[in-house]
């Protein structure tokens, strides 16, 4: 290790004589060489390499700590980093931004970033939007491993009730997390297909009854399914509130209000039957149970609770709210325009069927959404032009933004399988790193550093991962091995 006082170091020249803005420094970044003129570099003096041009001064203790080596003869100093990157961030100091190359990882060039001290500030916004997306990702890996580690550890502080609470909110709401936790997971989805088929059986006239006033009403069998049903889902809805973490998040879910939704009118019409009677007439009370008994199709959406599909799609279709504007906005313009057109047209037949512009609406979206039910069409020759022209621009307009739409789907989808195998990788990384930890703990710092020439990579990847980001050769072995000690202090 060279240090200061050895023979193969001269004197760092401080006398001076030479300006800041004239000096000329000579940069060697993973085997790249630069040269810069301190007039550049004074532009922004917090940044490390501004800080080299006073560093010489201060001895070798000082041109160590900015650099990983130093060549006194050549002026030259070495640093151990991804050259890719900072061929990227030097343009700082002579174009005011930096553009992140494509290929580079965003969080690993915003560590070279820090490590070069430039500001976040000067990084265009293209590539700060890269750099948050990449962020959202690691906080989401972040949290579902904090997740699985909550379930797996187990505080003893703890109360029995608190540990009771955190069992039955993980039985219930992680089918993962054991196999009567799956059991109860597929029992649940056969109670909603069996709630919704029983909803659809139960209008076939065939299999309806008729009360004493004459009314058909439900199969006494069917009502006692859906009661079933019902009761299981009030269980476990309640079971799941109690069990909650935080009662107020839980509430205000959106899946969680679809469950309250899907189960309160049956308990509303329950109670308007055996006591609205007395309060409003018969008639009313009927009517008011119909209204409620057709809000029981809200259960069907219970059905993404336990259908990673349905999520997907459902924030697909959330992402895509521009897109999905976009469509409504062409088909809008196309109705106006198609059914004012048609109109016009076929006021000269005896026999028209378009009797006014907001009556030709129907015509114009059952047209340019290529249904065609038939009831409403043109019969002059100048109307059937305008239908073929409106269906053909109406399919050109619900094309265009479906392939964003497919893409946000497909985008979201497969975000999502790696956002899971992430975490487990960084889970097993976790364990490796446990065990690798107890294995060395009962080993001196000494004994590994004289066993990393003998057992090699091992023992030379792991203090290399220590200490660099981006691990590049650029040095011979032994400046290679003051450098990491150097970076150590």
């Amino acid at each position: 290790i060279k240090m200061a006082g050895d023979s193969r170091f001269p004197d760092v020249d401080s006398d001076g004589s030479e300006k800041n803005e004239e000096m000329e420094i000579v940069v060697n970044v993973g085997g790249v060489r630069q040269v810069f003129y301190g007039d550049n570099l004074n532009q922004y003096p917090e940044t490390r390499l501004a800080e080299l041009i006073n560093c010489l001064s201060g001895g070798y203790d000082s041109i160590f700590s900015l650099c990983d080596d130093y060549d006194p003869g050549k002026r030259e100093f070495y640093f151990d980093r991804d050259p890719d990157a900072f061929k990227c961030i030097i343009d700082v100091y002579y174009f005011g931004e930096i553009h992140m190359k494509k290929g580079i990882c965003p969080i690993c060039f915003k560590n070279e970033m820090e490590f070069w001290k430039v500001d976040l500030k000067f990084l265009d916004d293209c590539c700060k939007t890269h750099l948050s997306e990449k962020k959202e990702e690691l906080e989401e890996i972040a949290r579902r491993v904090q997740l699985i580690l909550d379930d797996l550890g187990a505080d003893a502080s703890e109360s029995r009730w608190k540990r009771c609470q955190k069992y039955i909110w993980k039985f219930l709401e992680k089918p993962e997390s054991s196999y009567p936790a799956r059991v109860i997971a597929v029992l649940s989805f056969l109670f909603i297909l069996i709630s919704s088929v029983v909803m659809c059986v139960g209008t076939i006239p065939d299999l309806q009854v008729v009360d004493a006033e004459g009314n058909r009403m439900e199969h006494p069998t069917l009502d006692s399914i859906e009661t079933a049903c019902i009761g299981w889902f009030t269980m476990e809805y309640v079971l799941r509130l109690i069990s909650s973490p935080n009662k107020l998040h839980f509430a205000l879910s959106f899946m969680n209000i679809v469950d309250v939704l899907a189960i309160l009118p049956f308990y509303v019409s329950l109670t308007l039957t055996h006591l609205g009677a007395k309060l409003m007439e018969l008639s009313n009370v009927q009517q008011a149970v119909q209204a409620l008994r057709i809000m029981r199709i809200a259960r069907i959406f219970k059905l993404a609770r336990h259908s990673s599909g349905l999520q997907t799609l459902t924030y697909a279709l959330k992402r895509s709210f521009k897109e999905l504007g976009l469509l409504l906005m062409y088909l809008a313009v196309g109705i106006f325009v198609f059914s004012a057109l048609g109109y016009t047209m076929e006021q000269s037949h005896p026999e028209t069927l378009f009797k006014s512009i907001p009556q030709s609406f129907w015509w114009a979206i059952i047209t340019m959404t290529t249904v065609g039910y038939g009831d409403i069409y043109p019969k002059t020759t100048l109307g059937k032009l305008n239908a073929a022209i409106s269906f053909l621009c109406g399919v050109i307009a619900i094309a265009l933004p479906i392939h964003p739409i497919i893409n946000n789907f497909v985008r979201y989808y497969n975000k999502q399988r790696v956002l899971e195998t992430a975490a487990k990788h960084e889970l097993e990384l976790m364990e490796l790193n446990s065990a690798e930890g107890k294995a060395a703990s009962s080993k001196s710092e000494p004994e590994d550093l004289a066993r990393e020439g003998k057992e090699g990579p091992f023992y030379s990847s792991r203090l290399k991962v220590s200490h660099s980001d981006t691990f590049i050769h650029l040095l011979s072995e032994e400046k290679h091995y003051r450098t990491r000690l150097q970076s150590c202090k």
